[in-house]
Order: structure tokens, then sequence, then C-alpha cells
């Protein structure tokens, strides 16, 4: 007897209920030539659809040549747009067109079909999903994306612009740390009670229904952002996303001890998300609150790292001071500390006065933690550091914000 087919869940089911509707609304406005609202409605049908082979791929296989066959004629259909335009919408491209969206809008039906098979598993309690989201971890970035659209706007955004992108660079962030508790239960089961009793790594959240949640997160995300706001910030979140879930927690975390160096570039894309999403492009002053958070994740990340080291020991992670010690560790927060704190004043050029004062007076704080750190490797100072750390970010941020509001 062959086994029993997975049932999908109740978020994948709604996923690919979405997925069809927004494709046969490409279909419907490709056939009523609607222009700039098909467009549009192909931005929200795609990343669904993406979002829907992946879960697939890695949960559902049975469903995956479907899925993916949705993705390739909705893309092959993009492309014959393409065709359409540049032929002046001739029959024959516009009518190639609408058939390869056709056949999109068929595959997702034929996914559909074969995901609402079957009573689904029940959804776990909603406090679970919340946690998967690191809503601690979501709200400075997200202060620091609003403050990217403050410094591009060079006042205060619209207030629904405003909205919007907050809603879907959270939907970003949420999206990317709920596949980071997949990824990461392994590891998180034995990193000791703060890490074990996580909803994935606690067994109250299955992996599927995680992966299900964080990607149809990650979808809607993108569909917002693409079709509301603008497709460079809509790229950017994704990249973000990728970078975090893909490269830092999949690949780096587990291999070196310079993983928060490099995979710091993920919490850094925020206020580039922000700078986007007000001025459509990116210019200097994105680039330098960008390497602000860059240069900052490794001092406040190895505070941290000082202070359950033990943990990351068992677990098998090579952290910095699981690798090289406490005192280097210590050497490099130290350095870190210094080349940022002269970062921040030096690009006060660009940011303003307001900024710059509060990048000196905060910086000084964070410069005297280090030395302190340096001098006393106990927990109690590495915490001190750790915790001003996120003060002295958020702090400096909302300063670039108010900046152009006050000069």
């Amino acid at each position: 007897m062959p086994p029993e087919l997975p049932t999908p869940g109740w978020l994948f089911r709604l996923s690919v209920v979405a997925a069809s509707l927004a494709t046969g609304l490409v279909v419907l406005s490709a056939v009523l030539e609607l222009g700039t609202t098909h467009w549009g409605l192909t931005l929200v049908a795609l990343p669904l659809l993406v979002a829907n082979a992946l879960v697939a791929r890695y949960a559902y296989p049975f469903l995956f040549r479907r899925s993916a066959l949705a993705v390739a004629l909705l893309l092959v259909s993009v492309a014959l747009g393409g065709v359409a335009a540049w032929t002046d919408s001739a029959t024959w491209s516009v009518a190639l067109h609408v058939l390869a969206a056709g056949g999109a809008l068929g595959a997702s039906l034929a996914l559909a079909a074969g995901a609402l098979r079957g009573a689904p598993p029940r959804l776990a309690a909603g406090r679970d999903y919340l946690t998967l989201t690191k809503p601690r971890i979501m709200t400075l970035l997200l202060l620091t994306g609003a403050a990217g659209m403050f410094v591009g706007a060079q006042g205060a955004p619209a207030a629904d612009l405003l909205l919007v992108t907050m809603l879907g660079l959270g939907l970003a962030c949420g999206g990317a740390s709920a596949l980071n508790h997949v990824l990461d239960r392994d590891i998180d089961r034995l990193m000791g009670p703060r890490t074990r009793e996580r909803p994935v790594a606690s067994g109250r959240v299955s992996p599927e229904q995680a992966l299900e949640f964080g990607l149809l997160l990650s979808a809607l995300s993108f569909a917002l952002l693409a079709s509301r706001v603008n497709v460079l910030t809509a790229l950017l979140a994704l990249v973000g996303n990728a970078f975090y879930v893909v490269v830092y927690t999949r690949w780096l975390k587990r291999t070196t001890p310079q993983n928060i160096v490099i995979g710091g570039a993920a919490g850094a894309v925020p206020p580039l998300v922000g700078f986007a999403a007000a001025t459509g492009s990116l210019a200097l002053p994105a680039l330098w609150l960008f390497l602000i958070v860059f240069l900052w994740t490794p001092p406040h990340f190895w505070a941290l790292a000082l202070m359950i080291k033990k943990a990351y020991a068992v677990a098998g992670v090579p952290m910095l001071p699981v690798v090289r010690g406490d005192r280097e560790t210590a050497r490099q927060i130290l350095l870190y500390s210094l080349a940022l704190v002269l970062f921040t004043v030096a690009v006060g050029y660009w940011l303003g006065p307001v900024y710059t004062v509060a990048a000196a007076v905060l910086g000084a704080i964070l410069l005297v933690l280090s030395v302190l750190l340096h001098r006393d490797l106990s927990p109690r100072r590495a915490s001190s550091l750790f915790h001003y750390s996120l003060a002295y970010l958020a702090l400096l941020f909302v300063a670039a914000a108010v900046d152009p509001l006050v000069v």
C-alpha cells in the first residue's frame, strides 16, 4: 500500500485559493485590456504562485508539478505581454499572452483541487503564530524602515504611503522570522529554555505550518509593496528576506564565526526599503543608513553571544566567543563600536545637525560601555552593552527622522 500523502494545512489552502482568484483576475484584466490594473494584478498573483510552489516543494511534493507549472505559465504570459507591447498589441501576440495566462489559471485551479482534499490539520494557537514573527525584533526593523522614509522624503511622508510600506515591511520581516524558526528548530532544541520553547522547536507549530505561514507573509509583502508602493521597494524587502533566511540562517550561521558580520546586511535592508518607498530610488543617504545598521550589528549581537556563549557551544554554532574566546570578542566589539561611532558622526553632513549631535552623544556612551566590557568580561557588562545598543540604534534613527522636520 502506498504511503498516505500529507494533508495541506489551512494557510496553504488559503494561499492557493487566493492565487487562483488573483490569476483569474489577471486573465480577465488581460481580456479587457485594462493595462495598469492588469499588471498590478500580475504583481499580486505571481508572488502567491511562487510561494505556493516553494511550500509544495518542501512540504507537499505531490503538488509541486502543478504549482511549478502555474508559475512557469504566468512568467511566460508576462514575457508575452512584453512582446504584445513591442508589437503594438498585435492580435496574435495578445492572444498568446491571454492564452498563457489562462494556462496559469488552469494550473493554479488544478493545484487548488489537490490542496483542498481531505481535512486539514488544526491551526496552531494565534499567540504561537505571533511569536513566529519575532515582534520585538520587528519593532526595531520597522523603526529603521520608517526613519528611511522620513530621510528620503526630507520630512513626513504621506500617511497612507507610510502605513502601506510599514505593513509590507512588517509582513516581510514576519515571514523571514517564521522561516528562521523552521530552519533553526534543531539548534533551538539544544540551546536551553530560551529557545527550546519556541513554537516550532517545541512542536506546538509543525514545520509545515510555519513554512506555509512564513511564505504566505513573504508573498503578501511583495504583492502589497509592488502593487501599492513600487517594485523597487518590493524587491528590496524580498532581498532582505531571502538574505536573512538563505544566506545567514541556512549557511553563514552554522559555518563561520563571521556569520553576523556578513549576515548583518539582512537587518540593514529596512532603511533602504523605507527610502525607496518615499523616493522610488536609492541615493547616498540610504546607503549611509544601511551601513549604520551593518556596522551596529556585530557589537550588538556579539554582546548577546557573550551572554549565551554556552548555549551556542552546546548547539555547535560557531559564534565568535565560542571560536575565539571572550577576550577577542570584546576586542572586536570595541573596534566595531569605534568604527560605528566615527562613521555615524561623519555622515552627519548628509543627515543633518540634530542627527549629528545625537550620533556624538549616543556614540560616546556606546564607546564607554564597550571599553568597560573590554576591561571586565562579566555577563553584567555584556548585558549592559547589549541592552543599550538597542536603545542606541532606535534613538539614532529617530534623530535621523526628526532632523528634516525641525531643520
